[in-house]
């Protein structure tokens, strides 16, 4: 893959997006790359032995292989489980792009591969002018849909590809993340997504009773991405 670097969203927050992602940095780790995960914006923390730390941000630097300090894998990191904007609102941090462009830029020098996992859906809002839709776009990466399966997600998937594509980017691929086993009709899901998205189906992470990367890395193939890695260069 020529370009490797990723920006990952989802459907919706809770939708298995951080798996995702730690499922492709272990692969890309796996075949011999130097691989570096990234939340440009995380909220919510929780006092760990005496720190405080993201659960997303710690699970994407467990599955990379790359020791790039914390202020580039995550430059805005709040407390509050809320939207971003709400969250930087409580805490008087207004989100700016270029530290997000700067720690982006700092850790592709690092790393061959960087995957960048946004935060909740597509236009999450950082601030009054700022949404996670506009930094996707000047990153300028291809997108990896996460499809949470669920009553609901072909609505919320075809709309989430119709804005990506709508800003000018690529959408090189989509998983699909079983987060309801009992869903009615899965298989008739999954072939309404696969002929309607236009993207190649990169794998279908099944619902895993200890969720973790290896354990997802077995359900995705990122041989698709080569196409669109070269279509790129």
């Amino acid at each position: 893959m020529t370009q490797r670097r990723w920006f990952v969203t989802g459907t919706d927050t809770g939708v298995g997006k951080t798996l995702v992602s730690s499922a492709m940095l272990s692969l890309l780790a796996a075949s011999g790359l130097r691989a570096v995960g990234m939340k440009p914006v995380a909220a919510g923390l929780e006092r760990v032995d005496g720190a405080w730390q993201n659960e997303d941000v710690e699970q994407l630097h467990a599955a990379g292989n790359v020791d790039a300090p914390l202020a580039l894998r995550c430059p805005y990191l709040l407390r509050a489980p809320m939207s971003p904007h709400l969250a930087a609102r409580e805490e008087g941090v207004r989100i700016e792009l270029p530290p997000l462009l700067s720690a982006f830029t700092a850790l592709s020098q690092r790393a061959d591969a960087v995957v960048v996992e946004g935060v909740g859906g597509f236009c999450v809002p950082f601030g009054d002018d700022l949404d996670s839709a506009d930094l996707a776009v000047a990153l300028d990466l291809p997108v990896i849909l996460v499809v949470g399966l669920r009553l609901g997600c072909l609505s919320h998937a075809l709309l989430t590809a119709e804005a990506v594509r709508a800003r000018g980017l690529v959408l090189a691929g989509w998983v699909a993340s079983v987060i309801e086993p009992q869903m009615l009709s899965p298989e008739a899901n999954l072939q309404t997504l696969r002929d309607r998205l236009g993207a190649p189906l990169l794998g279908v992470v099944p619902h895993l009773a200890t969720p973790d990367a290896a354990g997802a890395a077995r359900h995705l193939d990122l041989r698709a991405l080569r196409a669109t890695a070269l279509a790129l260069a």
